[in-house]
Order: structure tokens, then C-alpha cells, then sequence
């Protein structure tokens, strides 16, 4: 057996972790809200526009390249999970109420799920997405879920990146039209159908086997401020003037690659 296959077969007998008890409303609930949050997908999926700056860095893009740690805010989560479906991303899914629905619906998508949060099963969660990475799949983390606190990155991915020396790829999606939830709190952005979107990714963030704490925290930060970045130009890019957006765009670009999915 090869060593991706030892790792794919270890990354399919997931830890068992302990699941909240549900009420019988509750287990009703559960396949009725993934069937309407999945139609909702698949309506206003297709319609969407997206435009994607600093293609270049986008790790997962390339079919058979280097497995990478995809990192972004739970507030994007819809377009993200249109826009990179069907790619066989392995994403962490808390196993409460929300997370038993939500693996529903991305499974039906093409992804694949890893039971945990940083609030229960955090080791067993992370211990199933390295051996994903180990057998050649990208991952994924919402990384201020399941819960927030909002735009607070937690330390999963970077542990994750030391420990099976894979980069780390961030990126944001900003939605020209859309409803956002202010009573949410993630402020979840929902797009109306034939909106535009754009998504920001930023250069991939690497951690050292061997980094001790400072280089932990140094390598967290970096993080941060990366979410934060993609975040504030995706957030802001459709208030910008055509000429400001050919400016970054120039910035964020790579000669000889397309920049539009």
C-alpha cells in the first residue's frame, strides 16, 4: 500500500467524537434544512459572477498540485462553498445542530467533512484533515466558526501547517448584491441571484516543522492580518472606481495567467 493510500484509508476511520443529544425537532429539522439551504445553493449558485484576484496563489485551483489549507471567514461561507465545489476539499464541520445540517449540504456539493471545532474534538478534527492532507487532498477551515468570536482566526491551521508542512491559502469573497444577517454572528452575506462577486487570495503562508512558540505566534499574526486584508479589499472592491480596480488588479496579478474563474 502506497502512502497516500495508508493515509486515505487512516483519514476515512475519523476519531470518534461525542455528538450533542438532539431533540426529536431537532432530528426532523435537520434533512428539511439541508434540502432548502442545498436548493437555495443551486439556484443562485450559477448566476453568480465571480472575478478572482491573485489567482496565482490559489493553491487548489491547479488539478494534482501541491494539497493545501484553505483558510477564510465563516461570513463568505456561501459563495465560497459555490465556488470551489466539486474539488473534493475536506472541511472541518462542527457536530452540533448547525454542523449535522451543514454536512449535508456540502457533501451534496462534492466536499468531503471532518468531524470536529475548536470547541469539541479540536485533536481528532485536526488529526482526520492532516491525513487528508497526507493523501494529496486540500482542506478547509472556516476559521472564526463554529461560532466566532467574528474575524478572530483560531490556531487550527497553522498548527495543522506545521505538523504536515503545507501552506496555508487564504482568501475572502465580497459580494456586490446581497443581504447581509446583522443579527448573525458572522454578519453572513447571502448574494442575490446575478450578483457579482470577487475573491481575494493572498500568498501562501508556510510554518516551519521545527517552529517553536514564537514562530507560532509569529506565523498566527501573519494569518490575521492576511484574513483581514483579503477581507477589507473584497469587502470594499465593488465602491471602488473602474480605474482603482485595474490598479489592484495589476498589483495582485501574475503575467500569462487568467485572472477570471
Amino acid at each position: 500500500m502506497s502512502k497516500s493510500s495508508a493515509a486515505l484509508a487512516g483519514a476515512s476511520r475519523e476519531p470518534a467524537i461525542p455528538t450533542p443529544q438532539l431533540s426529536v425537532w431537532q432530528r426532523l429539522q435537520i434533512p428539511v434544512i439541508a434540502w432548502a439551504v442545498s436548493v437555495v445553493i443551486r439556484l443562485i449558485g450559477p448566476t453568480l459572477r465571480t472575478e478572482v484576484i491573485g489567482v496565482h496563489n490559489a493553491i487548489q485551483i491547479p488539478q494534482g498540485g501541491e494539497p493545501a489549507i484553505g483558510v477564510f471567514w465563516h461570513r463568505c461561507i456561501f459563495p465560497a462553498a459555490w465556488i470551489w465545489r466539486q474539488r473534493s476539499i475536506v472541511v472541518l464541520n462542527t457536530v452540533n445542530f448547525d454542523g449535522q445540517w451543514t454536512r449535508r449540504v456540502i457533501e451534496r456539493l462534492g466536499f468531503g467533512t471532518a468531524q470536529g471545532s475548536s470547541t469539541r474534538g479540536a485533536i481528532e478534527g485536526l488529526t482526520t484533515m492532516a491525513a487528508h492532507l497526507e493523501a494529496g487532498r486540500h482542506v478547509g477551515f472556516t476559521v472564526d466558526g463554529p461560532r466566532g468570536p467574528r474575524y478572530v482566526a483560531k490556531p487550527g491551521p497553522v498548527i495543522l501547517a506545521r505538523k504536515t508542512s503545507r501552506p496555508i491559502s487564504v482568501f475572502h469573497i465580497g459580494v456586490e448584491r446581497g443581504h447581509t444577517f446583522k443579527k448573525a454572528w458572522d454578519l453572513f452575506r447571502l448574494p442575490y441571484p446575478f450578483s457579482r462577486t470577487v475573491m481575494f487570495v493572498a500568498p501562501p503562508i508556510r510554518v516551519p516543522a521545527d517552529a517553536d512558540s514564537e514562530t507560532m505566534k509569529q506565523k498566527q499574526a501573519e494569518m490575521q492580518t492576511a484574513l483581514e486584508r483579503v477581507r477589507d479589499l473584497a469587502e470594499s472592491w465593488f465602491q471602488l472606481t473602474e480605474e482603482e480596480r485595474d490598479r489592484l488588479r495589476g498589483e495582485w496579478r501574475e503575467p500569462g495567467l487568467a485572472s477570471r474563474l
